[in-house]
């Protein structure tokens, strides 16, 4: 008598094995429409990093079956992402771009270029160094742990310690390809070797319970409301000194032993054209980072000109101050040591200057509204950059909020030492970092609507940086550095950027030598030796990323100048501002096009 049942059970099965169906063809092949297209790429991607998932904290807690694990960074699975970018480029290719509306062809665009470039720098794929002193995985993996893994549970807590507890996988991958690059010829310069051992002795030779490992998560724990029992507390903590002492410090020695091992052999201090296929590498990488054809002799010629034009407008400056003996960089390194320059060199000296940027923060944050329609929800903190990275971090970096809300945008300053912090320089890189600069830029990207969710997260570094480069330009043009010593700390920082456009091609291309080009932003800038030469050996371990700013920052004013042109009164700062960041990060010829539609549709 329950035979009628059948047909309505068979029924729902067969719907249920279809729809199986359908996600294993769309997860398999090519999706049916765009939209979907996207959305599998970036899952895919996503779920196969959890690293990534919980710095960006995209989905909710209830979700979270991956923050015991940690990346996966063999280079097997290097290999199986590289297949999956070319595969994903062919497909996205297959699409019929001409279908689509202007909005969904930016999308296509702004992908199709990424992928591309990419793609095209396959040969070049192991010309980095792994473990170096700016950004290496030595460093990296336990500032992840410090800042990015979220601890708002005890499971949270059990979870760090089982990635803890991965470290000595995570550094056997990396250290696999390490060595695989010597093999190849791409030796790291002997500076490179120096300063990762030092870094890593440190590392090691710190007490389990003094370790930025073990303090971070002791905090994490004590802010979780309501309050972790001792008992538990006392034995998550056991574990993690555990896990530091037979985990984490024998994994960071196995690259200690290895580069004691190669130091004899390092590379001279020089740039990528002794590496091989140098040249070849170099033209790429400017490319890439700037997203334009410029070569790297234009890339030169674009800086001495800059140089120039800025050292005229700073020695203006500077003779007003009575200063008119010396070059540029002597005379501001007067005004920097000069005493109503400097904070203390004490504690209290350093909380200070992280509330004073705080302050500018804030303030033109209150008075910015004529200037943008369209503003982040998510606000900015100002913090230290953690102790232990402050050697060889650079002198300040943002980090996006979480996508969740859990955490704001985070300006990190160096406080490493006072004398890198004079007061006139204090406001640009506020701005820069901060309002209306990165903070701006990247919370707005993540909080905008309609669009694929890749274009919320995916950055071009000639966008980014001269985004932040334009603002600084901008807050003077508000008003916000009126003081003569102020616009001083302003061209200063453009000429830093300016300076780098000669010394990152000087090295890579004109085969300057290290010293040559740490004497030139010296001279130039006035900038201290310490941060002088952190700028200088960055660039050496990461060719062409440097020349993004300003060329990005050329590029928006140009636009600038060429929109009010065009429309005369009809132009709106408010509505070109917005124009520009509401697209998200995208390639600088994309961004051309963008703003002249906008031009376009104002007639």
């Amino acid at each position: 008598m329950w035979r009628w049942l059948r047909w309505p059970v068979r029924l729902m099965a067969l719907l249920l094995v279809v729809a199986a169906g359908l996600v294993w063809h769309q997860w398999n092949f090519k999706p049916w429409s765009l939209d979907l297209f996207y959305q599998r790429a970036f899952l895919q991607y996503a779920i196969d990093d959890p690293q990534m998932l919980s710095s960006m904290r995209i989905l909710p807690p209830w979700l979270d079956w991956y923050s015991d694990e940690l990346t996966d960074v063999s280079l097997e699975r290097q290999d199986a992402l590289r297949e999956k970018l070319k595969d994903d480029l062919a497909t996205l290719r297959s699409y019929d771009r001409e279908a689509l509306s202007e909005d969904e062809k930016l999308s296509y665009d702004v992908l199709e270029y990424f992928l591309a470039i990419q793609a095209e720098g396959e040969p070049f794929r192991f010309h980095n160094y792994p473990a170096n002193q700016l950004f290496g995985f030595q460093s990296g993996l336990p500032t992840f742990m410090a800042t990015q893994h979220p601890v708002r549970s005890q499971g949270d807590a059990d979870d760090y310690n089982a990635r803890l507890d991965q470290f000595d996988t995570f550094f056997a991958q990396q250290m696999e390809g390490v060595r695989l690059r010597v093999e190849k010829g791409i030796v790291p310069p002997s500076f490179v070797v120096e300063k990762v051992l030092a870094e890593t002795r440190n590392f090691v030779a710190t007490k389990p319970e003094d370790n930025i490992l073990y303090t971070a998560l002791a905090e994490k724990l004590d802010a979780i409301e309501p309050r972790v029992e001792a008992g538990q507390r006392q034995r998550i903590l056991a574990t993690t000194r555990q896990r530091i002492e037979q985990v984490v410090y024998p994994a960071m020695q196995t690259l200690v032993d290895y580069y004691a091992q190669l130091l004899p052999s390092a590379r001279p201090n020089n740039g990528v054209w002794d590496l091989p296929q140098g040249s070849e590498f170099y033209a790429y990488a400017v490319r890439q980072h700037t997203t334009t054809d410029m070569t790297p002799d234009e890339v030169h010629e674009l800086g001495l000109a800059e140089v120039a034009r800025i050292e005229a407008e700073m020695d203006a400056i500077l003779q007003g101050e009575g200063l008119v003996e010396g070059t540029i960089g002597e005379r501001v390194d007067q005004i920097a040591s000069r005493p109503d320059q400097l904070y203390p060199d004490t504690e209290e000296g350093r909380q200070q200057i992280l509330a004073d940027y705080q302050a500018m923060i804030d303030e033109i944050d209150a008075g910015i509204a004529p200037y943008f329609g369209k503003r982040p929800r998510a606000g900015v903190i100002v913090e230290r950059v953690p102790v232990f990275r402050e050697k060889t971090a650079p002198g300040a970096y943002y980090n996006s909020p979480a996508f969740d809300g859990s955490r704001p945008g985070v300006f990190y300053a160096n406080l490493r030492s006072v004398k890198e912090i004079p007061r006139f320089g204090m406001r640009t890189l506020a701005y820069h970092e901060g309002i209306p600069g990165h903070h701006f830029q990247k919370a707005l990207q993540q909080e905008a609507t309609g669009v694929p969710f890749f274009r919320k997260v995916l950055g071009f570094t000639a966008f980014a940086e001269g985004w932040a480069l334009y603002a600084e330009r901008l807050a003077w043009e508000m008003g916000f550095q009126d003081e003569p010593l102020n616009n001083l700390g302003r061209l200063q920082a453009e000429m830093f950027r300016a300076v780098r456009l000669v010394v990152d091609s000087g090295m890579h291309h004109k085969r300057w030598t290290r010293e040559q080009a740490i004497d030139y932003m010296r001279e130039k800038t006035g900038m201290p030796p310490t941060d002088v030469t952190a700028e200088i050996e960055r660039y050496l371990v990461n060719p062409g990323q440097a020349l993004a700013y300003k060329v990005g920052m050329n590029t928006i004013l140009r636009l600038r100048e060429e929109a009010r042109a065009a429309l005369g009164e009809r132009f709106s700062l408010k509505d070109f501002h917005d124009v520009v960041l509401t697209g998200g990060d995208m390639p600088l010829t994309l961004l051309e096009r963008r703003v002249k539609r906008w031009v376009a549709s104002q007639g």
